[in-house]
């Protein structure tokens, strides 16, 4: 455990830094969501997952590097699975190499349906977020970002 008395406590802008960036990992995801499911039949979650899938080799990816990827818990992606394999957007397949581990694998439908959704998720980042950047140095933001999450 922490020695509280050894931690300074965090100062103005530190405490704002941190409750904007919550905000921004709250709000965002559901906009971009909400953004999606009024013209397709996936979410922004869903969106990513077949983006992840589609820039891997052979279109296919464990399943507990995709939740990792995608910054979900292995039952959170098996949920999101389960959702893309009832559309026949994905399917499972035993890995090859570890009879253990699952494999997530895009399908041509999921492909199609990610084309098609692109344009609408390219909308709402630049909506909702780029727009909102202007003046702002984006490579100096993304240096920042991945201190705290690097890839």
């Amino acid at each position: 455990m922490a020695d509280v008395a050894n931690i300074n406590p965090l100062n103005r802008d530190e405490e704002a830094f941190l409750r904007a960036l919550g905000r921004v990992m709250t709000l965002l995801p559901r906009i971009v969501d909400a953004d999606m499911l009024e013209e397709h039949p996936i979410s922004g979650t869903e969106y990513m997952v077949l983006v992840h899938l589609s820039e891997a080799p052979h279109s296919q990816m464990r399943m507990s590097e995709l939740a990792n990827v995608c910054g979900l818990s292995l039952s959170g992606m098996t949920r999101v699975v389960n959702r893309l394999e009832s559309q026949s957007l994905v399917i499972r397949e035993k890995s090859p190499d570890d009879g253990r581990a699952w494999l997530a694998v895009l399908t041509s439908a999921g492909e199609k349906q990610l084309k098609q959704a692109w344009p609408t998720n390219l909308a709402s980042v630049r909506r909702h977020v780029f727009s909102r950047l202007d003046g702002c140095d984006i490579a100096a933001a993304v240096e920042v970002l991945e201190r705290i999450a690097p890839r």
